[in-house]
């Protein structure tokens, strides 16, 4: 940086030189500065100043002098404003017939002071760290659950849809319908889950949100029981539980949705039952390339998919000019991913493109 005493001689003799008949580009490197930067000096004041951060500056006169600073120090002290942040001490003081100064100087004295820190005994608030990552490469490794509400017939009442799925299949493992919401219910789930699917081996995975029936006494005994770890969403954050809010859109979402409340447990059942058949056995889920839930669960997903390719490897060889690249992928999505980190997560994108 040049200071400003040299940057007004450098001016002074570029300017010799240009009277003298040389070019001020050529002055310029002379001394080792841009044509740009002499314009600069030579438009603005800034020739005659120091910008430079570090450099010295004479004290503004409207600063608040130290006596000033101690006393509103006082003032934020004392029993009457310790609890109060300055946005209440200053309207205070103005109902009292006193002005020190602004919200803001106030501020300022106070982080200047280190007691900037909430006021009172209000603490700040928790810090919820995101759920650690979980990762699935076969099924039964990681599964998730969640309660949503069905609508009835009566207004203001709901059925409660319980539902686990397998992350990585994409399979609903179990479901449950009841009037409320209990861990009993949320237990018993879980039991006939794991007895079903032959869950014998213990570091299961079971990923839910904070509610008391996923954090209930009962439901964490039997999880404990039953060797199968509990991983919990942060509170009021959705998109840790994802695959079970995805669940939840299409069940809503399908076209043979009713149109009307269901007026009975009966009923809601018999449909809940019929959707799970559809969406483990026939629907083709756009999260494992498109192979139905069941097939990816036993297993069968690589043999559906290789026999995709070989379709279209055999249709781009009838028409090749069809084809402007190479044929679609139809490769096995190996692992599946519940709350990644930032590098899990660009990995995800590259496989993806």
């Amino acid at each position: 940086m040049i200071s400003s005493l040299n940057r007004c001689q450098a001016v002074e003799l570029i300017n010799t030189a240009y009277a003298s008949g040389a070019a001020r580009e050529k002055a310029c490197e002379c001394l080792g500065i841009s044509l740009r930067t002499f314009q600069r000096w030579t438009q603005t004041e800034y020739v005659k100043t120091d910008a430079r951060p570090t450099a010295v500056r004479p004290e503004p006169s409207n600063k608040l002098t130290q006596a000033e600073r101690d006393e509103m120090l006082v003032i934020c002290n004392s029993v009457q404003y310790q609890s109060m942040p300055p946005s209440q001490i200053v309207p205070a003081l103005a109902d009292l017939g006193q002005y020190i100064a602004s919200e803001s100087s106030f501020y300022r004295v106070l982080k200047a002071a280190n007691q900037d820190q909430r006021r009172g005994k209000v603490r700040a608030p928790n810090v919820h760290k995101k759920p650690k990552a979980c990762k699935a490469t076969q099924a039964n490794q990681v599964w998730s659950w969640d309660i949503t509400y069905l609508a009835t017939t009566v207004l203001g009442r709901f059925y409660r849809l319980y539902l686990i799925m397998d992350i990585y299949s994409r399979k609903i493992v179990g479901w449950e319908i009841h009037t409320n919401e209990t861990a009993e219910h949320a237990s018993v789930l879980i039991k006939k889950a794991s007895l079903a699917e032959g869950v014998s081996h213990r570091g299961l995975i079971l990923h839910s949100d904070n509610g008391s029936p996923m954090k209930g006494a009962t439901m964490l005994a039997t999880l404990q029981k039953l060797g199968i770890v509990p991983s919990f969403s942060r509170p009021s954050v959705s998109d840790d539980n994802p695959y079970s809010e995805s669940l939840f859109r299409t069940l809503k979402y399908t076209p043979s949705y009713p149109s009307q409340p269901f007026s009975s447990l009966d009923e809601a059942r018999q449909w809940v039952s019929h959707f799970v058949t559809w969406y483990n056995e026939e629907h083709h889920h756009s999260g494992i390339q498109f192979v139905t839930p069941a097939d990816r669960h036993n297993g069968r997903d690589q043999e559906v998919l290789s026999k995709r390719k070989t379709v279209y490897s055999k249709a781009k060889e009838r028409h090749p000019e069809r084809w402007s690249g190479d044929i679609r992928n139809w490769t096995k999505v190996e692992v599946v991913w519940l709350n990644p980190d930032n590098q899990q997560e660009q990995e995800i994108i590259k496989r993806a493109a």
